[in-house]
């Protein structure tokens, strides 16, 4: 019975490694680089979360786990404190910039909207927005970026206008990071909790609704009515978080309550 599990799961990983493989031949990575950052994992997963009394699993133990001898792990393990293996999945500037400009009250106008920006003033401007989301980075490399990737755009009057809540990338490596990062890690991340889980009401919502009888000149239209309903629910939910964001932001400062990041994603996709 367990092989069976174990087999039915191996065949549903190789379905979901295909497109995967398909990305990462397109960048110029191979099998070997592919094995070892898998490694990684599998040992980091090992040590982190199978500890016995919150202390980090043995190499021995790991070794059992994951069918790697206690050498590679001692390898893989020096990689990993050495921060060689190290992965942060964090925002870039432009969508940290782009969501405080749909959030901060200083940017916004009476009915919620974003504001129309000058470059540089004594009140709101770009300018303050970059200072308050993105440090140090100066203002005019932001701005450019922006501009090109189509996320604002100037005014005949010279201000800035917001086209999008979000930051879209443009190259095609830039491209398969963050769908690696911003995509399949929370997705996967979904994924392993709801197999953990015992209660349907700690289950973490994960939909797909799908069709195979849809007419191939259809297609551009259903791209498109998908395109703009998934936006709507998206920017609702990013709503929902920033009301909870400023909710208690003034007395965040003093307060010693934890914060968790929270997150919802949607896709499309034809097979």
């Amino acid at each position: 019975m367990k092989e069976t599990v174990q087999r039915q799961v191996l065949n549903a990983l190789l379905v979901a490694l295909r497109p995967i493989a398909k990305m990462l031949l397109r960048s110029g990575i191979g099998y070997r680089e592919f094995s070892e950052i898998s490694k990684s994992a599998f040992v980091d997963v090992a040590t982190k979360e199978y500890g016995l009394r919150g202390r980090p699993t043995n190499i021995s133990r790991v070794a059992v786990m994951t069918g790697l001898t206690r050498k590679e792990i001692r390898r893989i393990r020096d990689k990993i404190s050495g921060g060689e293996e190290a992965v942060v999945a964090r925002s870039t500037p432009l969508a940290e910039l782009l969501h405080h400009w749909h959030s901060d009250r200083t940017f916004l106008s009476e009915t919620g909207y974003p504001l129309d920006l000058p470059f540089d003033s004594d009140s709101a401007s770009f300018t303050l927005l970059v200072k308050r989301s993105a440090g140090d980075i100066p203002p005019g490399a932001l701005r450019t970026e922006l501009k090109r990737t189509g996320a604002i755009e100037e005014m005949p009057n010279g201000l800035l206008r917001p086209l999008t809540r979000g930051a879209m990338a443009k190259d095609s490596h830039d491209k398969l990071i963050t769908g690696l990062v911003r995509g399949i890690f929370p997705l996967a991340t979904a994924i392993a909790h709801n197999a953990e889980s015992e209660k349907d009401e700690d289950l973490w919502i994960q939909r797909t609704v799908s069709t195979g009888f849809v007419r191939n000149e259809d297609l551009t239209r259903i791209r498109r009515v998908s395109r703009d309903r998934l936006e709507e629910l998206t920017e609702s939910i990013d709503d929902l978080f920033v009301a909870y964001e400023t909710l208690h932001s003034a007395d965040s400062e003093n307060s010693s309550s934890e914060n968790s990041s929270v997150g919802l994603g949607v896709f499309y996709y034809e097979a």
